[in-house]
């Protein structure tokens, strides 16, 4: 790794996790798709993996979780190290004051392994369902994030809005972590998130895509949560920034292309259909080619994995912590083993967790002959010790 990358990684270790929205395909049962994804977890929390997110989608069909609390309660219980968030909960489709006692009463059931990531909410339809107005989804997550931060701070809270009021508010227990649950705000396109994280010093999402002009967005949008820090007399670091993007790696480029026609087309198709926005626009026809050329997705090799976020980390500045957006693009088997590659010759470049075998390595061949000099003249010595006594035993 180059000293410039290693500058960028916030205390030289990048850390590792996924944004699990999560994307099944709309043929599959859906009661296995949500045992896949448990299972997902699992397989990363032995992977050493360190963080998973968890959506809240309502309509659409392939994001099927509604409640990232409850599958983290589960999760929690069939897991021991990896930290598991809401990715995210969109405020405007809940009251504050619950919203801030359920994620307190997860925060002390996971033993502090719970993050609180918030949003306005992604899908357009599910703000139609309710009779939200887009155009006031952003405020209101806004108003909801002033209020439940002064919850989890222990305050008492009376606030009143067009759509929620609170009057006498305060959590019957405080946050297992001190001095609070571990907040992010999820940063698309839109600014406000960026100034929500800023104005209460929490972490920042990215989810916006890694294409040259995204990298120069989110990089614009970390300023401006550095600014609004900075205005409200609070203080962000990069390390609670989180990029999202998108991987599969295989043994080579050619298998990891291969493994991805498994489902990269209709991931595609619900981007272009559904979803707030295409990813990959309706007039193209290869989606590997376009993402890979947009430089929007890794495709390729743990060594394609490397130079990819190498990449990321200088357009962006440097940020702590690399999510992965959990897209079912392979089947089962070639997913966990995309995993598993990451996990085994992704991670140790950017968590320099083999610098001191390497120099083990080197100082043992520079001195090579030297040792085995060594090692001959010692055994060398035993038999030249053993003929002596022998000889001895043969005199007597």
């Amino acid at each position: 790794m180059t000293e410039s990358v290693l500058s960028l990684i916030p205390n030289n270790y990048l850390k590792f996790g996924i944004f699990l929205a999560p994307f099944q395909g709309m043929k599959e049962n859906p009661t296995q798709a949500m045992h896949r994804d448990m299972a997902l977890l699992e397989h990363l929390d032995d992977l050493g993996y360190h963080e998973a997110w968890i959506g809240e989608h309502h309509s659409g069909g392939m994001e099927i979780l509604a409640c990232p609390e409850l599958f983290i309660a589960a999760a929690a219980e069939r897991t021991r190290h990896i930290r598991l968030g809401t990715g995210v909960v969109s405020l405007p489709y809940h009251n504050p004051f619950t919203v801030a006692g359920r994620i307190t009463q997860l925060d002390h059931m996971t033993r502090g392994r719970m993050m609180f990531g918030v949003g306005p909410g992604a899908l357009t339809g599910d703000a139609y369902r309710m009779g939200i107005d887009p155009a006031e989804q952003r405020r209101m997550m806004n108003e909801s994030l002033d209020a439940i931060v002064q919850l989890l701070d222990g305050e008492l809270v009376n606030m009143k809005t067009d759509w929620f009021h609170l009057q006498d508010a305060r959590l019957q227990i405080p946050s297992f972590q001190v001095p609070r649950v571990e907040m992010a705000v999820a940063c698309a396109r839109s600014p406000s998130g960026a100034l929500a994280a800023g104005k209460h010093g929490i972490g920042m999402l990215s989810i916006g895509g890694t294409s040259d002009d995204a990298l120069a967005a989110h990089a614009n949008n970390w300023r401006m949560c550095e600014e609004a820090a900075a205005e409200n007399g609070q203080t962000v670091t990069r390390e609670k920034w989180r990029l999202v993007t998108l991987m599969h790696v295989a043994e080579t480029r050619e298998k990891a292309r291969e493994n991805v026609k498994f489902g990269l087309d209709e991931w595609a198709q619900y981007f272009r259909e559904i979803a707030t926005f295409p990813i990959v626009p309706a007039d193209i026809d290869d989606a590997y080619e376009y993402l890979l050329e947009n430089k929007m997705a890794c495709i390729g090799t743990p060594d394609d994995a490397i130079a990819y976020i190498e990449a990321l980390l200088e357009g962006a500045g440097g940020f702590g912590a690399l999510m992965q957006l959990a897209q079912n693009w392979a089947d089962w088997d070639a997913t966990k083993r995309s995993y598993e590659m990451i996990s085994r010759y992704v991670f140790p470049h950017f968590q320099n967790t083999n610098w001191l075998r390497d120099y083990s390595y080197e100082y043992s061949f520079k001195n090579r002959d030297a040792f085995v000099g060594e090692a001959a003249q010692a055994i060398q010595t035993e038999i030249d010790r053993y003929q002596a006594r022998k000889k001895g035993e043969a005199a007597e």
